[in-house]
């Protein structure tokens, strides 16, 4: 480039920027204020631009999986280590949100997607159904003086509430659950409540209160006996499920990759070791097979559970 052509580009960005960057010092050039602050935004561009590529080529090697937040904390976050153990040559991201996530400009490559009973499943694998029912320790449910046997009973406890925001829209456990089994109003002796679920179900285990269990969620609690539900299969309530949501890289993996597979494999563990109170449907595909589903904005499959009604 030559001399004439850079002296040209300087003075055609001082016109459009309408102030000087550069100021002659007897025969030297010197950066103006505005010069120097354009000159150290030029400098830091192309690292930027190198770190924005090492995290995108990064991406292209790692799995990308989004799920709600209660399900990764309670249930998949716990389980990773095996996950890792068995496969020491992937690595993995977990983003846990409560919102629908659009998997392309994310850069994710599978979505837990959490289905409302009430919204119209997409067309992909359900991968476990969402179950919800009352859990407290066993101390409290074997209390002398004020045992759980009924749910008249939750009228003498503490009832610790799960409040969040799913899909943009709040949501109240204790709410969900109540509405699905047709259950009067019930108070509650006093009421906690808590913005995640790993504080709820802490509390639970400590003796605070009752709490709503959800499935597959606390199947270690009840598997190790940590938590008990103290009124029966007749108080489950299904209230949806979580299907296995693929962008188009994963399904160019195809459908055994490994950490799908293994997310299968927990599933059918927890299902074998499940309290007799827990009655899981067989999935119509067994659990095997993935109805292969692009996900471009939002996603094929998200957009057909947006149309259905909401709560």
């Amino acid at each position: 480039m030559t001399q004439s052509a850079v002296s040209h580009s300087v003075h055609a960005l001082e016109e459009q920027l309408g102030q000087a960057l550069f100021h002659r010092v007897n025969r030297a050039l010197k950066l103006t204020h505005a010069g120097e602050a354009l000159y150290r935004a030029a400098d830091d561009a192309p690292n930027l631009i190198d770190a924005a590529t090492d995290r995108l080529v990064a991406s292209g090697r790692t799995l990308g999986v989004t799920t709600t937040v209660a399900l990764a904390s309670a249930w998949l976050v716990p389980r990773l280590r095996d996950f890792a153990r068995a496969n020491p040559d992937t690595d993995v991201r977990i983003v846990a949100s409560n919102d629908r996530i659009d998997l392309e400009r994310e850069h994710l490559d599978l979505a837990i997607l959490f289905v409302p009973s009430w919204e119209t499943p997409p067309e992909a694998e359900r991968l476990v159904e969402y179950l919800q029912f009352p859990v407290c320790s066993p101390t409290l449910a074997r209390s002398q003086n004020n045992p759980l046997r009924v749910p008249a009973d939750l009228a003498r406890h503490v009832r610790l509430d799960f409040e969040t925001i799913v899909y943009g829209r709040p949501w109240y456990d204790w709410e969900h659950w109540s509405n699905a089994k047709q259950l009067g109003s019930i108070t509650p002796a006093r009421t906690m409540r808590f913005s995640h679920y790993d504080q709820v179900i802490e509390a639970a285990i400590n003796g605070s209160g009752v709490a709503i269990g959800k499935w597959p969620h606390l199947a270690t609690h009840l598997r190790q006996g940590v938590l008990c539900a103290p009124f029966g299969r007749e108080w489950v309530a299904n209230l949806g499920g979580f299907y296995l949501v693929f962008t188009r890289v994963i399904d160019a993996i195809g459908g055994e990759q490994p950490f799908v597979e293994w997310l299968r494999d927990q599933v059918r563990r927890d299902a074998e070791h499940a309290p007799a109170l827990i009655q899981l449907a067989r999935s119509p595909n067994g659990g095997r097979e993935v109805r292969k589903t692009g996900v471009g904005t939002r996603g094929a499959s998200m957009t057909r559970a947006k149309r259905s009604k909401n709560r």
